[in-house]
Parts: C-alpha cells; sequence; structure tokens
C-alpha cells in the first residue's frame, strides 16, 4: 500500500481529475475519476510542505491541483499521525506504456493494485467514511505503514477482516471496539509494557489472528521480556484455535527468551480450552506436561481435567489425576463428583461406592452437585435404600428438598420394577414443597411400561401431554410395546398423531411400529394402524414404503406387501429395481421361492434391458425349485438381449444347468465366458469349472483350469484342494497330484474320503503301491476309508498280478469290520480267471456262496468269457440258465462273450444265433460283436460268410478291423 509520510492534514476538494488521498481516520467518499476502478499506490509517497508530490522510488514530480490546501499539525504530534496510509484514486493516462499497464492485479474484483504507477494528477484531502469497519481495518494499516519510517510498530493484519472475528464482543457495542481503536492510535515502540498488555487484552477479547499479530509486534519490540501475563493472554487465543504445536513453542519461549516464571495458570489456560473443546487426549498432555515440568497443579486443574474426563468417558486418565489430587492434599468437590459420574455410567458401581467412601475419608464436604451424584450411584445399581438414605443425609445438613433427586430416586424405583414406591415418592412431591416436572411424569412412563400396567401408563402419560410437557422418544416407544401388548390399536393411531406433532420422522415412527409389533407377533395389525393414521405418507415416501414392505415379506404378509408395491407414489427406477431384488434374495433366504416369483412376475420388467442381478437371482430360485425350463427361458431372454454377464451371472447359469443334468450346455456356457477377457472366476466357479470338465471327460480343459489357477494365485482352501484332486486326479501328472495332497495336508486341510480313493486308484494305476498303501493308511487312521477304498486297491493289485498283496488287501477289508464286497469278488474273479489261475477262481465262487453274495452281470460276463475261452460250452450253457433264473438277461457284453466262446467251440451256426436273438431282443450289436463273429467263421473255414458279414459291417458304418 501508499505510505504518505504526512505531517498535515487536508480538505479535500473534489476534482473530476486527478487522485485523492483521505485521510485514514476519516470516513470516506469514494472520487471517481473518469469512470475508472479505484488504483492504489504501492510505492512510499513524500508530502513535502511545497506544492508538489514526489515518488521516494521515482522522482516523477505530481502537481497539486488547484485550491488543494495543506495546513501544518503545529504543537505536540502523535508518532501515528506522522505516518498514515491513504487510498489513491487514479486514472492511467490512455498514452501509457504497456510496461506500466502490466504492473498492476485485480484486487477482489474491484480495485486495481499497481506497484509503482505514475499518476497524472493528486488531490490529498481527509473525507469522512461511512463503514466502520473500513476504518477499523484502516487502523490496522497504521502499524503496516511503518516499516519505511526507521521505526518498528504492529504489522498490518488481514486486509479487509472484520476486527470483532469472534463473537466475544458485540458489533453493536461500541465500547471496546472504540477503547481498541483508542489504544491503537497511541500504542507506539515507546509505549509501557503495562499499556501493550491492555491493547492485548482488548484484541483478545475480539480476534484471534490480530492478537497474535500484535503479540508478535510486542515481540520484536522487546515487551514480552518477564512478561507472562502478555503469555496467558495468547495462550487463551492459541487454545481457541486449537494450536497445540505453537503453543508448545511459546511455552519453551517463555523460558528460553523471555525469561518468563511459568505456573499453573499458563496449563490451565490450555486445559480449559480442552475441557471445552472434549480434547482428552490433549488435556492430558498438558497434565502431564505440566508435572514433568514440576509444576503444582491446584484446584481449578483437578476441577477441569475431571470434567473433561467425565464427558470424555476417559477412566484411566481420571483415575491417574483424581490420584495426583489426592496425593496433593488438594481438595476439589467437583473431582470427586466426575469420579463418581465416570464410575457409574461404565457400570462401575463398586468403584463408585469406593470413591464416596475416600470422600468421607478425606473429610470433603459435599455439595449439591456431589449428593445427587451419590443418588445417581445408588439408584443406577438398585441400591434404593441406601440413596434414600442419602436423601436423608442431605435434609440434616440444611440442603432443601431438590426435584433432581427425587427424579433419581423415581427412575430407580421404576428399573427395578418397584413402582408402588415410585408412585409413593411421587405423590409426596407436593408435602415437601416440589412439584413434580415433565422429567418426573417421564420416568413414571417409563416405570410402569417396564411393568406391563397399561392403564398407568396412559394416565402419566396423557397428564404429560395435559401440563404442556413433551414425551421423549423412549416415552412413545414405550406407550408403543404396550399398545401392541394390549390390542389397543385406536391408541397406537393416536400415538402416532403425537409423534407427528413431535416432529419424528415417518421412517422413525414406522421402525419404532414394527419393533413393537414385531416383538408380540402381530406385524398383521400394522395395515389397519398405517391406513388409519400415515399409510398416505409411507406410499409418498420410499424409505418408509421400502421399510414397510421388507417388513411384509419377513413376515410372510406377501398380498399386503404385492397391494404396497401396486400403490407406491413415488418414482426412482433404480431404487424400485434394488427393492425387488432385496424382496426376491429375502424370499430365498427364508425359502419361501413361491412368494419370490410373485414379486418377480409382478416387478415392472423391460424386455429390452432386463435387470441382471434380478434376473439371475430368479434363475438360481427356479434352479432350486426344479424348474428348468422357466430358468433357462430368463437365460436364453438374458442373452438375447445383448446384456453383457459378469462372473455372477456365469457362476449361476453353469449352477442350473448342472442342476438340471445338462452338463453339455454347462461347457458351452463356459467357453462363452472364456471369450470375455474380462471375466476372472472366483473359487465356486472354478470348482464347478472342474466338476463339469470332469463329467465331460476334457481331460485338457482341467489341466489347463488348474494352471489357470495357479497363474491368477487363487487362494485355495480345503474344498478346492478336495476338488482339485478329485476331478483332475487323472488329468495332471502323478507327481503333480502327490504335490497337491502333500501341500494340502502341510496346510493343515483335512482331505475326505473320496479324495483318498481318488488318491489310491491314482496311484495304483501308476504302479505305485507305496503311495497307494500310504493314503489307505492315512484314510483308516483317520477312519475315512470304506469299501470302495479297498475295492481299488484290490482291483489295482489283480490288475498288477499282484495277487498275494490282493489277498492282503481282502484282509485287511475284512479287519477293517467290511464285508468282502461284491466288486471286490469280482476283481478276484477277473485277476484269477485271466491268468488261468482256475483253482482260485473256484474258491472265490465258493466264498461268494458262503457269504451269500449275489453275482451281478460283471460276475457272470467274466465266468462266461473264462468258460468260453477254455471251450467249456456246457459251463457257460449252466451260467446263462442261472442268469435268467436270476431274472436277469444276457446284456451286449454277454453276448459279445458268448459269441467269442462258441468260436473258439466251433460251433458257428449257435454263433450266428446268438446275433439274431440280440436282434429280436432289442440290443444292437456293436463293432465287437461282428468282429467275433467274422473271427468264428474265419477259425471254422466259413470264408465266405465271413466276408459277407464283413460287407454288412461296411454298410453299418463300422470298422473292419478285427478283434
Amino acid at each position: 500500500m501508499a505510505l504518505l509520510k504526512l505531517s498535515a492534514y487536508s480538505e479535500i476538494h473534489e476534482r473530476k481529475k486527478g487522485v485523492a488521498f483521505g485521510g485514514l481516520g476519516r470516513k470516506f467518499d469514494r472520487c471517481f475519476v473518469f469512470g475508472c476502478n479505484p488504483l492504489c499506490v504501492a510505492g512510499s509517497v513524500e508530502l513535502n510542505l511545497s506544492s508538489s508530490f514526489c515518488l521516494k522510488e521515482k522522482s516523477n514530480r505530481i502537481s497539486f491541483v488547484e485550491s488543494c490546501n495543506c495546513v501544518l499539525n503545529e504543537g505536540n504530534e502523535n508518532p501515528f499521525d506522522r505516518f498514515r496510509e491513504f487510498r489513491v484514486y487514479a486514472s492511467i493516462p490512455k498514452s501509457a506504456s504497456a510496461e506500466v499497464r502490466e504492473l498492476g492485479r485485480v484486487h477482489d474484483a474491484k480495485r486495481l493494485i499497481l506497484k509503482n504507477p505514475e499518476a497524472d494528477s493528486v488531490q490529498v484531502g481527509n473525507n469522512s467514511r461511512k463503514n466502520d469497519n473500513r476504518r477499523r481495518s484502516g487502523l490496522w494499516k497504521q502499524f503496516h505503514s511503518a516499516k519505511k519510517s526507521g521505526k518498528n510498530f504492529p504489522p498490518l493484519l488481514r486486509r479487509n477482516e472484520p476486527l470483532i472475528h469472534e463473537k466475544r464482543c458485540s458489533d453493536s457495542d461500541p465500547n471496546i471496539n472504540h477503547e481498541i481503536e483508542s489504544w491503537l492510535s497511541s500504542i507506539g515502540p515507546e509505549s509501557s509494557v503495562e499499556q501493550c498488555n491492555h491493547l492485548l487484552m482488548l484484541l483478545e477479547k475480539a480476534n484471534n489472528e490480530k492478537t497474535l499479530d500484535f503479540f508478535d509486534w510486542m515481540r520484536n519490540n522487546g515487551k514480552l521480556k518477564e512478561n507472562a501475563d502478555a503469555y496467558n493472554l495468547v495462550f487463551r487465543a492459541l487454545g481457541r484455535k486449537e494450536d497445540w504445536k505453537s503453543a508448545e513453542e511459546l511455552l519453551r519461549e517463555m523460558t528460553s527468551n523471555s525469561e518468563c516464571k511459568i505456573n499453573c495458570q499458563v496449563f490451565n489456560t490450555l486445559i480449559y480450552w480442552c475441557y471445552k473443546r472434549v480434547l482428552t487426549q490433549q488435556g492430558s498432555k498438558w497434565f502431564r506436561m505440566m508435572l514433568d515440568d514440576g509444576i503444582e497443579p491446584n484446584i481449578a486443574t483437578f476441577g477441569m481435567l475431571m470434567s473433561l474426563y467425565q464427558k470424555g468417558g476417559n477412566l484411566e486418565e481420571a483415575e491417574f489425576a483424581f490420584g495426583r489430587m489426592r496425593g496433593c492434599g488438594i481438595c476439589c468437590v467437583s473431582a470427586y463428583s466426575a469420579m463418581i459420574t465416570i464410575c457409574t455410567r461404565l457400570g462401575l458401581y463398586k468403584k463408585a461406592e469406593e470413591v464416596i467412601k475416600l470422600m468421607e475419608e478425606d473429610d470433603v464436604i459435599p455439595n449439591l452437585e456431589n449428593w445427587l451424584v451419590r443418588v445417581n450411584a445408588y439408584s443406577q445399581q438398585g441400591k434404593l435404600e441406601e440413596a434414600e438414605l442419602v436423601l436423608k443425609s442431605m435434609e440434616e445438613v440444611g440442603i432443601p428438598p431438590n426435584i433432581i433427586a427425587y427424579n433419581t430416586l423415581i427412575t430407580g424405583y421404576g428399573k427395578m420394577g418397584d413402582m408402588e414406591s415410585a408412585q409413593h415418592l411421587f405423590r409426596n412431591l407436593p408435602s415437601m414443597g416440589l412439584e413434580p416436572d415433565e422429567t418426573t411424569y417421564r420416568s413414571m412412563v417409563e416405570g410402569f411400561g417396564r411393568v406391563n400396567n397399561y392403564e398407568e401408563t396412559m394416565q402419566y402419560y396423557n397428564e404429560l401431554k395435559l401440563l404442556g410437557y413433551s414425551p421423549i422418544s423412549s416415552n412413545f416407544y414405550t406407550v408403543i410395546n404396550l399398545q401392541a401388548r394390549h390390542n389397543d390399536d385406536d391408541g397406537a393411531v393416536q400415538t402416532i398423531r403425537d409423534m407427528r406433532n413431535m416432529g419424528c420422522q415417518y421412517s422413525s415412527i414406522l421402525s419404532s411400529l414394527l419393533q413393537s409389533y414385531e416383538r408380540v407377533v402381530k406385524v398383521y395389525k400394522l395395515p389397519y394402524i398405517l391406513k388409519s393414521s400415515f399409510y398416505q405418507n409411507v406410499l409418498l415416501d420410499q424409505t418408509s414404503c421400502s421399510i414397510l414392505v421388507t417388513a411384509y415379506v419377513q413376515h410372510s404378509l406377501l398380498d399386503d406387501a404385492l397391494r404396497l408395491l401396486k400403490e407406491k407414489q413415488w418414482t426412482d427406477p433404480v431404487f424400485e429395481d434394488n427393492l425387488y431384488h432385496l424382496l426376491i434374495c429375502l424370499c430365498k433366504e427364508m425359502d419361501q421361492s413361491d412368494n419370490a416369483v410373485k414379486i418377480y412376475l409382478q416387478m415392472p420388467k423391460s424386455e429390452e434391458n432386463p435387470n441382471l442381478h434380478i434376473t439371475c437371482s430368479m434363475i438360481d430360485i427356479y434352479s432350486a425349485m426344479g424348474q428348468f425350463c422357466e430358468a433357462e427361458t430368463l437365460y436364453l431372454k438374458l442373452k438375447g438381449s445383448g446384456t453383457t454377464l459378469d462372473m455372477v451371472a456365469y457362476s449361476i447359469v453353469v449352477k442350473m444347468y448342472i442342476k438340471a443334468g445338462s452338463v453339455k450346455e454347462s461347457c458351452a456356457v463356459l467357453e462363452m465366458m472364456e471369450k470375455q477377457k474380462d471375466i476372472i472366476p472366483d473359487v465356486y466357479l472354478f470348482r464347478d469349472m472342474l466338476r463339469v470338465y470332469q463329467q465331460c471327460g476334457m481331460l485338457e480343459k482341467l489341466a489347463e483350469t488348474y494352471y489357470r489357477m495357479l497363474k491368477i494365485g487363487i487362494v485355495w482352501d480345503e474344498a478346492m484342494y478336495n476338488c482339485l484332486i478329485n476331478c483332475c486326479g487323472h488329468a495332471l501328472p502323478v507327481d503333480e497330484i502327490s504335490r497337491l495332497f502333500d501341500e494340502m495336508l502341510q496346510c493343515g486341510f483335512a482331505a475326505n474320503t473320496i479324495t483318498l480313493n481318488v488318491l489310491i486308484d491314482v496311484y495304483g494305476k501308476a504302479g505305485l503301491f507305496k503311495r497307494a498303501r500310504r493314503v489307505l493308511w492315512i484314510a483308516r487312521k483317520r477312519g475315512l476309508a470304506d469299501i470302495i477304498s479297498f475295492n481299488t486297491i484290490i482291483a489295482r493289485y489283480g490288475q498288477m498280478k499282484d495277487f498275494n498283496r490282493m489277498k492282503s488287501a481282502v484282509r485287511q477289508m475284512q479287519y477293517a469290520g467290511f464285508p468282502v464286497s461284491l466288486e471286490a469278488y469280482n476283481c478276484m474273479l477277473d485277476a484269477y480267471g485271466k491268468e488261468d489261475q482256475l483253482d482260485e477262481f473256484q474258491e472265490v465262487l465258493e466264498m461268494m456262496k458262503q457269504d451269500r453274495c449275489s453275482s451281478d452281470h460283471y460276475t457272470y460276463n467274466i465266468m462266461i468269457n473264462i468258460y468260453g475261452k477254455k471251450g467249456w460250452i456246457e459251463e457257460v450253457a449252466d451260467i446263462l440258465a442261472e442268469l435268467k433264473e436270476c431274472g436277469m438277461e444276457p446284456d451286449l457284453y454277454s453276448y459279445n462273450t458268448l459269441i467269442k466262446a462258441y468260436g473258439i467251440a466251433g460251433m458257428v451256426e449257435e454263433a450266428v444265433n446268438v446275433v439274431k436273438e440280440m436282434r429280436e431282443k432289442g440290443i444292437v450289436p456293436d463293432r465287437i460283436t461282428y468282429s467275433n463273429l467274422i473271427v468264428a467263421l474265419q477259425k471254422n473255414d466259413n470264408f465266405l460268410e465271413a466276408v459277407k458279414w464283413s460287407l454288412w459291417m461296411k454298410q453299418m458304418g463300422l470298422s473292419s478291423s478285427q478283434s
């Protein structure tokens, strides 16, 4: 801003041209020149006693306007009268260079400020100002404008900032403002510390920022040495600003630079603002810093700290401060009260009683607050006799009856369910010169509501309203609960009106109603109550509507829910879709699929843009209901709409086809999913993929899926390990399966029976019987081995012709408590028969007879095959007869084996007759059938017939390769 060195004041003479300078202490009338925006000179301007101005930084001379009078202010001069800041209104000639014009910047969209403008003419005067705020702001410019004078003055604070920053002093009361202005005009470097402190005190009451800036000026001018009062005033401002870092720096400065002694008053100032703002942690920090500096707290310190901890509920810090207080021998009654209150609120009633005893031991005379705290402590824990003794003690020491104490006692009786005593106290209040207040009536309502006394509750509730008092939310909730319990639906309607009159929101009222009627399982009454009260308002509010319709669905009031959804009067498609989805999912969780379908059928739907999430939920529900046609129809509509499916949608569709037994369709869905590169399956979808590929026998896809899972880095759980081994056991290398199994055990996961059986089979087929036996041992140790476990290892031993271990496995099976199964017998028969060990073969058949183990097709086919190879046609005929006696007919494998046997025995005609019999019985011969017949014909020199049958095979599209 422009600095005008002035030892005179002048009167303004308005001119159409020139620059107007107005004195700071006067009201200022703007004089616009040529309609231009005001300009402010940033350079220093010196007024000589001649008729000219000159810029200090530039020697440009500016002529005075005519009729401008400058009068020297003679006599004792105020130092601040010499250095005043003036506003400059100037016009820049059109001929001015671009450099001159670029010196400016726009300020608050009205004032253009130039660094060193050159004005055509100047006019000096002191006008009167109309705005008090500008006048106060101008006072602060005095301090900032004095930097060029060779002396230090308080710095300019914030431009255009009101002097009264916080409403600690009223702008309408000019006393403090006038006093500040007076002191500002008289304060200078030579002013005394007392004068500076007085101005600092006035500023502290008015504005934090200006307090701190004036404090900095005092520091720069040596006014803070041994001036603890100034620091205390600044600590107040810092406390209001919560600038604790600056406060810590000032504390160090007090002792190091200003040689001030820190006392408890300094810390009390800071703790006070922590108490006001409920800053528990910061208050504790100041207290501990105070103790570390060896400063003894006083009664005010502990009073504020304990009140702070009471507000914050900080028991640990409260106990520390309370112990220090007693250790210092300080008696602060409010501290005892705060400690009792904290313990009572936290339910630490024994500790609260201990504090009461400590108070008696310390000979502390209770005040009214302390007596009330004691009554509350005993009442909260149901010790009402002790609470009444406290009341008597209050009377004995001359404290008049207090309605708060009796309200506390009445509340205590209400919580204990002793409403007879509570009512007795209530009726005795007038005799003690007390009148029940709104808290009294509220407590009576709560108490009688707690004991389910509907008549008394309503009596006190109605009296509460008649006296002009307002029920609180808990009163409304108590009354609604009783009305629901006592079937007073009309009363509930009236209570709802009361709640509305009190300004309760519809959603809040509805929530209270639902809780009350759900508790007594009478939600079915809500439609009548709402119809009589604010049903129309529910229809208008989507939040209330969603709350109510959800409750209806939860309590199987589907017709009311559908009616509400149909009658609603709000429009929000997104919210509506989400609501329908919520209701459908709710029905699904409650296993009410039929209700979910009804809700879905009523909801508005878009054929072109179906809701993905709702459609997928319905596909899942239809699948659970076994209605796969409806589920597939929804999927096809979704697919036909062009909607992009997400991972969840694919997972649901795949599961739908798995449940329907349509594994091929599941594969098609997975193939479509693979085309969307952004789809990353989760654990559950990966498991479904593995199961689908296993059922389809797609070993390559199984391996591909497994390695994809490894690449993604998906976290495997126990179910995933089991699924991987079960499905990929025959698709991955044995070593990889073995590694997976070991990793599974190291992670602490348990393999299930199926997993262990798969491992036995994999190891057995690979000839790794040591590993297979280890897995069987693990299965037996964990109680997971079953008949299939033993059947599997017996079969593998038989295939490897390890008959000793096969017999051993059969014995282990019996020792484990399992009977030898038909599958085990069949495996032994097949193994012995193929190796022509007919004695052992017959032994197995005898064992089957002894165990009364019935044969199946596989058993008979094995015997036909073994006897046929030997050419034992009679035995084969006996087996066929036995097969028919058991009610079974030969199957394709039986006929193929029989044809082979007839060929070996040279019975060609019988072999041809077998083919005819197959056709008669509807069994379609396969390639093996014709191959066996052709071989039989060739072995018996019937080459012509063999050629005919070979041509027949070609016509049937079968391979002519012979077996």
